[in-house]
């Protein structure tokens, strides 16, 4: 799995501030370093809607069509994802999870089946089935390469459900990955949450 940041609001915490202090005219108070304490205060009262002004937008490589049909449920985002109906996926990569992976008997099972599949998915090409009906062959395990866009808002929403222990494990592997990005470009924005990189887990804590 790979994630690459292709786009971010520029100067976004400072933006955040400036656009907030609208809401007070209070603009006669940012100074150098205002934002903090600004996004702070923010994040503290849960007034939240100042930080959808900035934007991230990421690739994500190598992951199942099960992790972006979590993904996508995530309504207040924008998507583009890899077609099969354009694409061929006579060859497809998959992903298995370690669960089945550890253990030989089920390994075994999995592989086979993703064999099958994609010796019918071929068959169906030979007998002149198109790619957009042939794809109904195609497992959840099958590799998917994703674009998503969000406003910041969206992403400590997204941060807070899929980070979570409770959360499925390539989708709580993903999104440590997206915030690690985003703690380095907004550090103040996402800096209540905290990665467990051992037990691959995000925590919140209080500002």
């Amino acid at each position: 799995m790979k994630v690459e940041l292709l786009s971010i609001t520029p100067y976004a915490e400072k933006l955040i501030e400036n656009i907030g202090r609208t809401s007070y005219l209070s603009f006669e108070k940012q100074k150098k370093g205002t934002y903090v304490d600004f996004i702070n205060m923010l994040i503290k009262n849960d007034d939240l809607s100042v930080l959808e002004h900035a934007y991230a937008t990421f690739r994500i490589i190598g992951n199942s069509r099960a992790f972006t049909h979590q993904l996508v449920r995530h309504r207040l985002c924008s998507y583009t994802q890899q077609s099969q109906r354009y694409v061929d996926e006579h060859n497809f990569k998959y992903v298995e999870p370690e669960s089945i992976k550890n253990d030989k008997s089920a390994h075994n099972l999995f592989i086979n089946f993703m064999n099958k599949a994609k010796e019918i998915y071929s068959e169906l090409q030979k007998l002149g089935i198109a790619n957009e009906d042939a794809r109904f062959v195609l497992p959840n395990a099958v590799e998917s390469e994703i674009a998503i866009t969000a406003n910041f808002r969206q992403w400590r929403h997204i941060m807070e459900i899929r980070g979570h222990p409770d959360a499925q494990w390539e989708i709580r592997t993903t999104v440590i990955e997206i915030l690690k990005i985003l703690k380095k470009h907004a550090p103040t924005v996402f800096a209540d949450f905290q990665i467990d990189d051992e037990k691959k887990i995000v925590t919140k804590t209080e500002i």
